[in-house]
């Protein structure tokens, strides 16, 4: 069955769009603030984005949504979470621009959480926006390719795309040129995290053969997208 829009009444689609929204939301939120540091054997002290623990869960769900509902079902996803990025975004900018109670002592936490860099926002966006859609694009297509066999080698090698774009475009971005971001560093954070991100992608691949299993029994389907317009802005009927 070569076209997702041919089977309308998915039991667990809504589901699933709601944990990707909801990763998705949360890592940007109580992540995307804190830089955490690890002691590493023979390199010493290593800072890391503390998002990066569970932001790539967002890649895992994405991947099941398009093994298992088609490319035009997830490209609907990334499209809410694209839009709910942004709505995020501009409700903390509010929040937090609203002028506090006198009796209120917390303004200044509170903007420490979740007062956001406007150009750290629009980069985050960006790279989600990219790097879903092109991690979404090579595993339909590496799943004709392997005719569906070797679920492990698309969910792999479409997080390696996908990171390394979302990689290469967030920190650019975000901190090129900010003081304290030398261009080495850049690279380097650039190169860390997309590492941390295809491996967390490597571990977590039992749990991607067993929802993805489940849930294509559940649905009873098996979509090869052979005839799918890859365009980000095609329609998606449902």
């Amino acid at each position: 069955m070569n076209q997702p829009d041919s089977h309308p009444q998915f039991r667990y689609f809504d589901f699933v769009l709601a944990a990707f929204v909801t990763i998705l939301l949360l890592s940007n939120v109580i992540g995307a603030g804190k830089v955490a540091e690890i002691d590493l054997p023979a390199i010493g002290l290593w800072p890391f984005g503390a998002g990066v623990l569970f932001f790539p869960i967002s890649y895992v769900i994405g991947d099941v949504l398009t093994e298992v509902y088609g490319y035009a079902y997830a490209r609907r996803c990334i499209w809410a979470g694209f839009a709910a990025l942004l709505f995020m975004a501009f409700m903390a900018w509010v929040v937090v621009a609203l002028p506090p109670a006198a009796n209120w002592g917390n303004q200044a936490a509170y903007e420490a959480v979740f007062g956001q860099v406007p150009r750290i926002v629009m980069a985050s966006i960006i790279a989600f926006w990219a790097g879903e859609f092109v991690n979404s694009y090579v595993l339909a297509k590496m799943k004709i390719w392997t005719r569906g066999k070797m679920l492990w080698s698309r969910t792999i090698g479409s997080t390696i795309f996908g990171q390394g774009v979302d990689s290469a475009l967030f920190y650019p971005i975000a901190f090129l040129g900010v003081a304290g971001w030398t261009n080495d560093l850049v690279v380097q954070v650039i190169f860390t995290q997309w590492a941390i991100k295809v491996a967390w992608e490597a571990a977590l691949t039992p749990v991607t053969y067993a929802v993805v299993g489940w849930l294509k029994r559940r649905e009873g389907v098996e979509i090869f997208d052979t005839e799918t317009d890859f365009s980000p802005f095609a329609k998606t009927e449902r």
